[in-house]
């Protein structure tokens, strides 16, 4: 087999490999050798099928095979002898002629593929020990906790019936009919329907109106769908509501004790608090975290420049803008709206591709020399996480999984590159810094970062075209008809 380098530009490489054709043929022949003692052929006795006989019949399909195994299997080998990395899959190429295809395959003709691919460009580590880094640290109060706990038994608390009018606070119990220029809307009727009044989760205007009913009324409530309303065909509109009044009942009072507690399958009420702590301090945690994070990969940027393989930036840059578009048409905005244009977006998504692929080739390579390693158990459990995401299809993605070898990898990176991050965090220099709820919570954009300061839509896509730089959560939308209870939905 001949290996000819026929192109070495930047990354860019292309190899042709020149098989020839008398070394195919004895390829098909050794493989004909082994099945002459297995094919059963009539008019000969087994093991007795002469071997140009058998090369007539199966010659072809063998050396069809034959060039199928090579093009799977010659490509690795081939990087590997050569001490190359390719970014992507190679692309292979080769004859399309008929006719060579033809004479390739009764091994009358040398077999000649093209390999195309870029390589991944060398990378000399440099030391982080000038890497220093600011970490936010917030003290959590028993104030907050006990805010936090109220909120809690605000949610559990209970309701009882109550003859007067609906006031602010009371849950009111109801069957509607949403309609939109008399015509019932999808998703508008409901029954049994619970609302608390002042809760805020219906469309602006409807809690309003229902202020005053009583059991067994009936009442007609008018409003307009907000004009960014997540469901197209009611945004902007007027509707009417026509609603029967089942209940109305007036809260309970709450108290934060140990009864509280039990209701929510707890032990205690100091048990209710220590876990509400916990949660606080992991919703901090994790902010911290984003920013350390954030201030980690600006310093590496600023210390690594290379070439980086454009197959890799393109890939990234197309994830990124179909995230940008797809925001964009969700919020019914265009570029003009979040102040840009979307050659401007293009130009500045295609920058941040650039960054995120080669700072992944910077913690790769980091990892790499650090043995930083993905253990089984921690894929298992990011893939068990999966499942949780989407009950009943739990077999569908496990073999998603067990097929699509990208599909595991997309799992394991982001595992590899946090564990990466925790590897730095030991030799670099990291100062605390106490600071409020309010400063960790500020908007990184007015902190002095350019990295992060991206064209539309500035608050959401950019945010998530740079998740594994720091994650930004979206409010969630009002609704007209929600399902929940009052009693599950109240809580944050």
């Amino acid at each position: 087999m001949q290996v000819i380098e026929t192109l070495a530009e930047g990354l860019k490489r292309e190899i042709k490999v020149v098989i020839p054709a008398k070394d195919m043929e004895n390829k098909m022949n050794e493989r004909l050798a082994d099945v002459k003692d297995k094919v059963r052929i009539n008019g000969f006795r087994p093991g007795k099928v002469p071997v140009a006989h058998l090369k007539k019949v199966y010659g072809k399909s063998i050396m069809a095979d034959l060039v199928n195994e090579i093009v799977r299997e010659q490509p690795t080998q081939i990087l590997s002898g050569r001490g190359e990395k390719s970014a992507t899959q190679p692309e292979v190429a080769m004859t399309e002629d008929k006719d060579e295809a033809d004479k390739i395959l009764a091994a009358e003709q040398d077999f000649e593929f093209t390999l195309s691919y870029e390589v991944l460009p060398p990378i000399e580590l440099k030391s982080v020990k000038g890497i220093k880094i600011t970490r936010e640290v917030v003290d959590i109060s028993d104030e907050e906790v006990n805010e936090q706990v109220l909120k809690v038994a605000e949610s559990a608390r209970s309701y009882e019936t109550k003859k007067g009018k609906a006031a602010d606070g009371d849950r009111v119990t109801m069957d509607y009919v949403g309609k939109v220029d008399g015509e019932a809307f999808e998703g508008g009727t409901d029954q049994g329907a619970e609302l608390v009044l002042g809760s805020g989760r219906f469309i602006p205007g409807f809690e309003d109106q229902l202020a005053g009913v009583k059991a067994g009324d009936e009442k007609t409530i008018t409003v307009t769908f907000p004009a960014d309303y997540p469901a197209k065909n009611l945004a902007g509109k007027e509707a009417t509501f026509d609603v029967t009044v089942k209940e109305v009942a007036a809260p309970a009072d709450v108290e934060i004790n140990d009864e509280l507690a039990k209701k929510l399958g707890l032990e205690s009420a100091d048990r209710l608090k220590e876990i509400v702590r916990g949660q606080i301090e992991s919703q901090y945690g994790s902010l911290t975290r984003q920013k350390v994070k954030r201030q980690i990969l600006d310093q590496l940027d600023e210390m690594y420049k290379f070439e980086t393989p454009k197959s890799l930036v393109e890939a990234e840059y197309n994830g990124i803008w179909s995230q940008v578009n797809n925001d964009l048409a969700q919020s019914g905005k265009t570029f003009e709206d979040e102040d840009t244009t979307e050659e401007k977006a293009k130009e500045e998504y295609k920058t941040l591709a650039e960054r995120r692929v080669r700072l992944g080739l910077v913690l790769s390579e980091i990892g790499e020399k650090a043995g930083v390693e993905v253990s089984e158990d921690e894929m298992q459990r990011a893939i068990y996480e999966q499942l949780r995401q989407y009950p009943g299809q739990e077999k569908q993605i496990l073999e998603f999984f067990r097929s699509q070898p990208g599909a595991a990898a997309s799992i394991r990176a982001p595992i590899f590159e946090e564990k990466v991050i925790d590897h730095l965090l030991t030799e670099i220099d990291v100062t605390d810094k106490k600071v409020t709820k309010e400063e960790l919570l500020a908007d990184e954009e007015g902190e002095g970062s350019e990295k992060t300061k991206k064209a539309a839509p500035k608050k959401k896509a950019a945010a998530k075209a740079e998740a594994s730089e720091g994650e930004e959560a979206d409010a969630p939308k009002k609704k007209a008809a929600p399902k929940k209870k009052a009693s599950e939905g109240d809580a944050e």
